[in-house]
């Protein structure tokens, strides 16, 4: 088969023509054929020294060789904190320097990878999950509450776990409409917020003390033995809306945390409970 050629240089074409443009079939340019050649010899080279084959090794350390050694020097520099940290109370981890800040280091990671998706980046909260950097606990915010609500959870399915749940006035038909709306706009009254019915909230506040008040307090100060919120400090779980309030007087939700003792170490509950105490509401 004859090659086909350009008419008015004299070098060979590809063969293609799109709309009467022919393709030269130039030759590289030598320099980029040395260049290309000296990319594979210097690969080979350096595959024989640096190994891009797992499990391979090459003639010197390469960079899975150095994480291994960094990976191993660093569970060796921390092991002396977590032993000291098994052995210690939760106040003595609180008080002493070093391992409260190896705490807020090290916990702070258990935090974002175990308990960020639900309380928030720095516990700040969510609708339905509490902020954990206030001083509203459900459950208090010492450092032995914290980890025993840490390690066995609320309302989990551990033998140990805390549980508290609030009776559904409207669903159950405890309270009728009326009572609800009234009581409702009493606990808003409760944390200064503005309510459309004074006349409502006065009559709420006898629903309240016959209802409510046996685990909220009469003054909305909460429990935290019984796990009842406080009602007078404007910190809401499910919103602080009238219509929020309303909807969980009637049926109300109840939240889920899990028991970490079953899936953490004691040793790494320890560091969260400290690092969740130093967030700013511990007690």
């Amino acid at each position: 088969m004859a090659t086909e050629r350009d008419e008015l240089t004299g070098v060979e074409t590809t063969g293609h023509e799109w709309d009467g443009l022919k393709e030269l079939n130039n030759p590289l340019p030598r320099w980029w054929l040395y260049v290309l050649y000296a990319t594979i010899v210097g690969s080979l080279i350096y595959g024989v020294f640096v190994s891009p084959i797992p499990g391979v090794p090459g003639l010197l350390d390469n960079m899975r060789t150095v994480v291994r050694q960094d990976i191993a020097l660093a569970r060796e520099a921390q092991a002396a904190n977590f032993e000291r940290i098994e052995l210690a109370s939760l106040q003595d981890i609180r008080d002493d320097a070093s391992l409260r800040d190896f705490v807020r280091s090290g916990g702070g990671s258990v935090f974002a990878e175990n308990c960020a998706p639900c309380h928030g980046a720095g516990g700040a909260g969510v609708p339905g999950y509490p902020a954990l950097v206030d001083d509203a606990w459900l459950w208090g915010g010492t450092l032995d509450d914290i980890y025993l609500t840490i390690a066995y959870g609320v309302r989990s399915d551990h033998d140990d776990t805390r549980w508290s749940e609030m009776m559904a006035f409207g669903r159950d038909g405890f309270l009728d409409h009326d009572e609800i709306g009234d009581v409702a706009g009493y606990v808003v009254s409760m944390s200064g917020g503005e309510i459309e019915d004074s006349a409502a909230a006065a009559r709420g506040e006898e629903v309240y003390l016959d209802n409510c008040a046996s685990c909220h307090g009469d003054n909305g100060e909460g429990d935290n033995y019984a796990g009842a919120p406080r009602l007078n400090d404007a910190i809401w779980l499910y919103g602080d809306s009238y219509d929020d309030i309303v909807s969980q007087i009637d049926d109300p939700k109840h939240g889920v945390m899990p028991a970490w003792i079953d899936r953490l170490d004691e040793t790494t509950i320890k560091m969260l409970a400290v690092y969740v105490h130093t967030l700013g509401g511990g007690q």
